[in-house]
C-alpha cells in the first residue's frame, strides 16, 4: 500500500519547524535533529540515576555494598505502609538551580506555574517504566489540596500519573483521594516533622473504587516518603489491597 501524502497542515508545521526550530524546554537548545521532541538528549543524558545497590523497598540506595541486608535502615527501623517505592532519577537539591536539570525543571513546573513543563517531564520516564502493569488495578496522583490547587492551577502529579496510567494501559482515579487539610511546604522539614505533618491529611472520598484493588500512587518527587506513606495508609485503610509508589525522582 502507497504510503500517504503529507497534508497541508503536516507540511506547514515542517516548514515552520525549519524556521522557527522547537527548543529544548530544559535548556533552550533548538531541536532541529530531534522533531517532536520536549527535551534534547544531552538534558536527558544528564539525569542522575539512583546508584545500586537500591532497597527493595523503598528503592533508595543501601548504605553499604558490602551488606547482606537487602532493605535499608530506615526501612528496617519503620517499615513503610506502601508494598514498594520506585523512581526514574536522583533528585538534587544543590542543582535545582543550575539550568537543564531535571531538579531546575521540576522547579519550574511546580513553583514557575509553568504547565507546558508536564509534557517535557513526561520524556524523562524513558522507554521503560520500573513498575509492571500486571502489578496494579488503578493509578492514583497524590492529590492537591484545593487551595494550593487553585494557586497552581494544576496538579503536577496527575499530570505525570495520566502519562504512568497510559502507558501502563491502566484507569486513572484523580478523585478516588482527596487532601482533606492544608499543609505548609515541606521543603525544610526534618523527617519526624513530616510525618506529623502529614497526619489526617488524606482521606478516600470513594472507598468503593479502592476496595480490593491494586494502587499505584503516583508523585514527581519523594523526599522522605512522609506523604506517600501517608497516602498508603488512608488506601490500606480503605480496603485496597496493596499499594506501591512511583515517583520521577528522589531526593537523596
Amino acid at each position: 500500500m502507497p504510503a500517504l501524502a503529507p497534508t497541508f497542515s503536516q507540511r506547514f508545521t515542517t516548514i515552520l519547524d525549519f524556521l522557527y526550530p522547537p527548543k529544548c524546554t530544559a535548556c533552550g537548545t533548538p531541536l532541529f535533529s530531534e522533531p517532536g521532541r520536549r527535551v534534547c538528549a544531552r538534558c536527558v543524558a544528564r539525569v542522575e540515576m539512583v546508584p545500586n545497590p537500591r532497597c527493595e523497598i523503598c528503592g533508595g540506595p543501601l548504605e553499604s555494598a558490602s551488606s547482606d541486608s537487602t532493605k535499608c535502615a530506615r526501612c528496617l527501623a519503620h517499615p513503610p505502609r506502601y508494598r514498594i517505592a520506585r523512581t526514574i532519577a536522583r533528585y538534587r537539591t544543590t542543582a535545582e538551580d543550575e539550568p537543564g536539570t531535571l531538579p531546575a525543571l521540576i522547579r519550574r513546573h511546580k513553583y514557575g506555574l509553568d504547565q507546558s513543563v508536564g509534557r517535557a517531564l513526561v520524556e524523562y520516564l524513558g522507554d521503560e517504566l520500573p513498575v509492571s502493569a500486571g502489578d496494579y488495578d488503578v493509578v492514583i496522583p497524590v492529590p492537591l489540596h484545593w487551595r494550593r490547587l487553585w494557586w497552581r492551577g494544576f496538579n503536577q502529579a496527575a499530570l505525570l500519573a495520566a502519562e504512568v496510567a497510559h502507558r501502563l494501559n491502566l484507569p486513572l482515579d484523580t478523585t478516588a483521594m482527596s487532601r482533606r487539610r492544608y499543609t505548609p511546604p515541606q521543603t525544610s522539614q526534618h523527617h519526624d516533622e513530616r510525618i506529623k505533618n502529614m497526619r489526617r491529611a488524606f482521606v478516600v472520598t470513594n472507598p468503593e473504587r479502592i476496595k480490593n484493588r491494586r494502587v499505584l500512587i503516583v508523585d514527581d518527587v519523594m523526599t522522605t516518603g512522609a506523604t506517600v506513606d501517608e497516602c498508603a495508609r488512608v488506601l490500606l485503610q480503605a480496603g485496597a489491597t496493596s499499594v506501591d509508589v512511583f515517583t520521577l525522582a528522589r531526593v537523596l
